[in-house]
């Protein structure tokens, strides 16, 4: 089965495990012993049991590509595109949601006229990759579109990313790397310490194209890059 038939195949709908069960319309192969009808079989038979997962979770022979994550029905909310591969987002904890509330008011409150701000929208970095940072800082070049779904990599300034426990080792270690060779200018990697957040400020090195750390910031993040920003981190222990 070549790739495009693939993919049309786990993009449909899910077929139903009772399918299965149907004899092909080419007839049985007599090399191959009867299958007993699903009602008869051995309940304690791994044969017997439904699959837990649905038929898209597992890749094409090439991997996914980013605009597949449009098309898959019932994908879950947040799913990123790493390397080919489906991210799945866990449940974020307390820390998380008011740290991304604070610092995106904080932008807000300096953010030029012809800048903008979302939260957990992703980015196309390249086919096979379309993760969605936790903030991303839109440029004046950006086109804003309602039904829009992903923004281009040329498109962002920043892109921040809350660590979770979960998510520490593409937030600390893949993202960054991915982000700076697509050419997005400024990283933010945001830690937790006793519950207060740390960020850590990334500007690109347009050579190397790396990420150098240019700053770490504990009870306020006072920078003028991209733009002027003064973000009262201690003022989450008030949210």
């Amino acid at each position: 089965m070549d790739v495009d038939c693939y993919r049309r195949a786990m993009t449909a709908e899910v077929v139903s495990p009772e399918m299965h069960d149907h004899t092909p319309a080419s007839g049985p192969d007599p090399e191959m012993p009867a299958r007993k009808p699903a009602s008869l079989r051995d309940p304690e038979t791994p044969d017997s049991k439904s699959p837990s997962l649905p038929g898209w979770v597992f890749p094409p022979p090439q991997g996914f590509v980013a605009d597949d994550l449009d098309r898959i029905p019932h994908l879950p909310a947040h799913t990123e595109l790493i390397d080919g591969s489906l991210v799945f987002v866990s449940q974020q904890r307390d820390f998380h949601t008011s740290t991304l509330f604070l610092l995106h008011a904080g932008l807000l409150r300096t953010l030029p006229a012809d800048h903008r701000v979302r939260r957990e929208m992703s980015i196309r970095l390249a086919d096979d990759q379309r993760p969605e940072p936790d903030l991303i800082v839109l440029g004046p070049g950006a086109e804003i579109r309602s039904e829009a779904t992903f923004y281009q990599a040329q498109d962002v300034v920043l892109a921040v990313e809350v660590v979770s426990p979960e998510s520490k080792t593409r937030d600390r270690d893949r993202k960054p790397v991915l982000y700076a060779r697509a050419g997005i200018p400024h990283f933010w990697r945001v830690e937790s310490q006793e519950g207060r957040p740390v960020v850590h400020v990334h500007e690109l090195d347009e050579w190397t194209k790396a990420y150098t750390v240019t700053g770490v910031h504990h009870d306020r993040l006072k920078l003028a890059v991209p733009f002027d920003i003064d973000v009262d981190l201690a003022e989450i222990d008030h949210l």
